[in-house]
């Protein structure tokens, strides 16, 4: 069995291979490339290809190929998605437009509207049309006006659109008017990406609904194009595995769906490393971690809590401040990372990111033509990157390009040496990424103290201790290959689909056809939930199914996630279900109100499936303190507190279990470069993770 996960950053693309022979033996390949920007599929197929040969095999004996991709974020951030039409109700035209009356910033009279600024779905391609559901059962009030749905299409047409969406009110109640209208406008624009809103999610909340569709269908066609470039690519390399996706709640879905509901793709990239990161954290024996992925462009930070991962509650679940009502890991992006450039600004004040120099042209010190400095060059300067280790030797980088663009750009105009300079653009990406991290632990209630900070990516390692000093952790983490982690979490991931649907109901005040009626709509959502599973080829032995109700007290504006047992849900079922709900408040907002009665709003089961996972052979035993074996050179180095000291590298691949390296010390290997500062320890685990922690009793930092 033959597996490949690869993903693609906004620097680098990232690969791992993972065989395993008949007889059980495995090994393991990991390998990096530069990523394609203008068609990330040119980059993946590269590396895939470059990997093979690494690995000693052909591509037509992959089996198996996980990935993770940037590509429906991209198209977000860039605004540069479909132009869509969208055909709604008689009366609310205006839904996307209006949104919930709500102030971007309260106190500011200059602030952006982007749902008004700069809409998903102009106002002149959005229709309105005869027709109405009613609540509370669903029932026709209006029947649909076909000839105005199919007027509407054949205007579409005209104007030459990509996508439509059908949006109802109601819906979510019975879909049959939005099922008829997309069948008519699929036989009018039959070439046009065309979803209906109960498709995509199917509850309550038009705004948000809407929105969601939205988002599909403007993401739609170039995710579809994307998808459909890669394989073509693929299979043009003689590339012929089956492709799975990583979604953005951390599960993996298959090309035809992610094609069909792309929305649900916008954080597939940073899911990878998180799930990599829970992955590497209960090899070290850590079930608390918070993690921050630095890559070339960003820092993605996320908490994983008692070896679980934190998925966002939905009424912070948006996309360029725009609602996705799809279920994400609880990911913060913010523009820091090894590319990101260090500037003065017309005030004079010294600014670091968000803008990037990102793979084209890159740093500095790469020669393509970048001439800003960037933290990258920094890191250079002040001899942590050495050239002939970087990208184990596979990518030749100039220092002195490096020292030239911080001199000319920083150091001179701010009246400061080359090496304060470059000391000031680490301390001021660091202090971005610390305030980041605090505002997603410390703000939440969170104690960092108890956690150990997981730094990967290729940049990871780099600012690792620094930002475990900030923050208190307890310990860094540097896993065995940090600039592939996110890659690796794509071997360590499963199937996993949601089906959604909202059903009102008083938990304390249901009666047996209140509560009937709760069962039927779970086992209905499960039924789709096998359903996809069985059309993945799930067999029926893997698949499992979870419950979940999302609550709230009666008048409440959103809901909180409960865990709802399997079988006939009875009294005692939702006596459990709102006993639950007061636990999860408490947990949330450090109260609850136990004599307030519950209400369910949204039914919810997840699909997933067991399935392999990857599995690393544990290293030789070495016991061993800063071992003469694996150690490479000595060279000037200058840390954090500018002091700058000859010292030591070692090759992490040359590193046993149980090795101890004392800082001041630099561990490299083909995808990043470890730092260990003065005062510090690195302790090799048994798989080949890092765990650095100070020299104090207790080791903590």
């Amino acid at each position: 069995m033959i597996r490949v996960g690869v993903d693609v950053g906004g620097t680098f693309t990232d690969l791992v291979l993972e065989r395993v022979g008949a007889d059980g033996r495995q090994q393991v390949f990991v390998h990096k490339v530069s990523s394609t920007p203008k068609d990330q599929s040119i980059g993946v197929v590269q590396g895939v290809t470059e990997l093979c040969a690494i690995s000693g095999i052909q591509p037509s004996q992959i089996d198996a190929l996980f990935h993770g991709t940037t590509v429906a974020t991209n198209i977000v951030i860039e605004r540069d998605g479909a132009e869509v039409g969208m055909i709604t109700t008689k009366g609310f035209r205006d839904i996307l437009h209006m949104a919930r009356h709500k102030r971007p910033h309260n106190f500011s009279l200059q602030f952006d509207v982007p749902w008004q600024s700069a809409p998903l779905i102009k106002r002149r391609n959005r229709i309105a049309v005869t027709e109405r559901i009613m609540p509370p059962t669903g029932q026709v009030e209006t029947p649909l006006n076909r000839e105005e749905v199919e007027a509407a299409a054949e205007l579409f047409a005209q104007r030459g659109l990509e996508a439509v969406v059908i949006g109802f009110m109601f819906s979510f109640l019975n879909n049959d008017h939005e099922l008829q209208a997309k069948e008519i406008v699929q036989r009018v624009m039959p070439d046009a990406f065309i979803c209906a809103s109960s498709e995509v999610v199917n509850t309550m909340r038009e705004y948000e609904r809407f929105s969601t569709a939205a988002m599909n269908a403007y993401i739609g066609p170039r995710t579809a194009g994307y998808l459909d470039k890669l394989q073509n690519r693929l299979r043009a390399a003689g590339v012929n595995a089956f492709v799975r996706m990583m979604q953005s709640n951390g599960g993996i879905s298959t090309v035809e769906q992610a094609a069909k509901t792309p929305v649900s793709l916008l954080l597939s990239g940073p899911a990878g490393g998180v799930i990599g990161a829970r992955w590497t954290g209960e090899a070290c024996g850590q079930g608390q971690v918070i993690t921050i992925d630095i890559g070339g462009t960003s820092a993605d930070i996320s908490v994983i809590r008692n070896g679980a991962l934190t998925i966002k509650n939905p009424r912070d679940t948006e996309v360029a401040e725009m609602p996705v009502l799809v279920p994400m890991i609880d990911i913060d992006a913010i523009g820091a990372g090894g590319g990101s450039i260090a500037y003065v600004d017309s005030g004079g004040a010294f600014r670091v990111g968000p803008r990037s120099a990102g793979a084209e042209p890159g740093p500095a010190c790469y020669g393509k033509g970048g001439v800003e400095p960037t933290v990258t060059d920094a890191q250079v300067v002040l001899g942590r990157l050495d050239p002939e280790q970087f990208l184990g030797g596979g990518l030749k980088i100039d220092p002195a390009l490096s020292e030239a663009a911080i001199r000319t750009k920083l150091a001179e105009p701010l009246g400061l040496s080359v090496k304060d300079a470059a000391l000031g653009v680490l301390r001021i990406i660091n202090n971005h990424m610390a305030l980041a991290i605090a505002s997603n632990s410390v703000a939440r209630g969170i104690d960092p103290r108890g956690f150990s900070l997981m730094a990967f990516g290729g940049a990871g390692p780099l600012h690792g201790v620094a930002l475990g000093e900030a923050i208190w952790a307890k310990n860094v983490i540097s896993p065995l290959h940090p600039g592939i982690t996110a890659a690796m979490g794509l071997l360590v991931t499963e199937p996993r689909y949601e089906f959604t649907r909202s059903a009102l109901a008083i938990l304390q005040a249901g009666d047996t056809d209140t509560f009937t009626n709760l069962g039927a709509v779970f086992d209905k959502l499960q039924a789709e939930a096998k359903a996809q599973l069985d059309s993945d080829g799930v067999p029926a032995g893997s698949q499992r199914f979870a419950r979940i109700a999302e609550c709230r007290y009666v008048g409440q504006g959103f809901e909180l996630r409960v865990d709802v047992p399997a079988g006939r849900f009875t009294a005692a079922i939702a006596d459990g279900v709102a006993k639950a709900f007061y636990s999860v408040h408490r947990t949330e907002y450090g109260h609850a109100f136990e004599d307030q009665a519950v209400e369910v709003v949204t039914l919810r089961v997840i699909g997933t499936a067991s399935g392999d996972t990857l599995r690393l052979p544990e290293l030789e035993k070495g016991g061993r303190r800063n071992p003469s074996e694996a150690a490479l050179y000595s060279r000037a180095t200058t840390f954090d507190d500018g002091q700058t000291l000859e010292t030591p590298r070692y090759d992490r691949s040359k590193l046993k279990a149980d090795d101890e390296v004392t800082g001041p010390a630099i561990v490299t290997q083909q995808n990043s470069t470890s730092v260990i500062p003065k005062g510090y320890t690195a302790r090799v685990m048994r798989l080949g993770d890092i765990v650095i922690s100070r020299n104090a009793i207790g080791g903590e930092l």
